[in-house]
């Protein structure tokens, strides 16, 4: 771990900042320790799909780093955050002399690629938007520890721009379904927290199809 320590800059970026790009050659590993961090991906045309936000802890632009492939996805800050940034050849230099950290980059990896199979399940195989956003408004009270309640809060802490492009819709049909979701009871909103009032209701929406 003191190896690592003298490998790495620390460094503070504004909200907004954008580490890498999609179809960037790697230049390194980034070492999220304060804020989110959005990973999404985009089209020919534009569109952007979201695929996942980051926590502290995660470390972004891995797989590329390790297979020298150009990174697949962008990563944007959402808010001020804190990184850890170690240049590529540095990373792997520091690999091939621990064996310990080889076995738990391996493990990184495959737990990247187990939850993307899950995102793919759980958002690419549903067939309405309102059943990826009940099944998004579910996964987010369950990483919040809130999905043994009655009653599940979460804080809705990305726009509805945002929110559309973690399930492939537009805006308006994100703003819409709140909406409906609001006027049949099902959730409420207080500023920036949802309160999910009828979590049955959610999960029939979530598993229609």
């Amino acid at each position: 771990m003191q190896s690592f320590e003298t490998i790495k800059y620390a460094t503070a970026y504004p909200k907004g900042a954008v580490l890498f790009v999609e179809g960037q050659a790697p230049r390194g590993i980034y070492v999220l320790c304060k804020g989110r961090v959005k990973l999404s991906i985009c089209s020919t045309d534009g569109k952007t799909l979201i695929l996942k936000v980051a926590e502290p802890g995660e470390v972004l632009g891995l797989s590329a780093t390790v297979s020298g492939k150009a990174y697949e996805l962008t990563a944007e800050t959402l808010d001020p955050c804190q990184v850890n940034f170690v240049k590529r050849e540095d990373f792997l230099r520091f690999l091939r002399e621990h064996a310990d950290a080889c076995f738990r980059v391996a493990e990184q990896l495959s737990d990247k690629y187990n939850a993307a199979c899950h995102e793919i399940r759980s958002l690419g195989l549903s067939h309405s938007a309102a059943e990826k956003l009940a099944k998004l408004l579910l996964e987010w009270s369950a990483k919040n520890g809130e999905s043994n309640k009655v009653e599940p809060r979460l804080k809705l802490a990305l726009t509805h721009e945002e929110i559309a492009q973690m399930i492939g819709t537009s805006r308006e049909t994100v703003t819409r379904l709140f909406a409906d979701l609001k006027k049949r009871q099902i959730v409420m909103a207080k500023g920036s927290t949802l309160l999910i009032r009828n979590k049955a209701a959610l999960k029939s929406i979530a598993s229609a199809s």
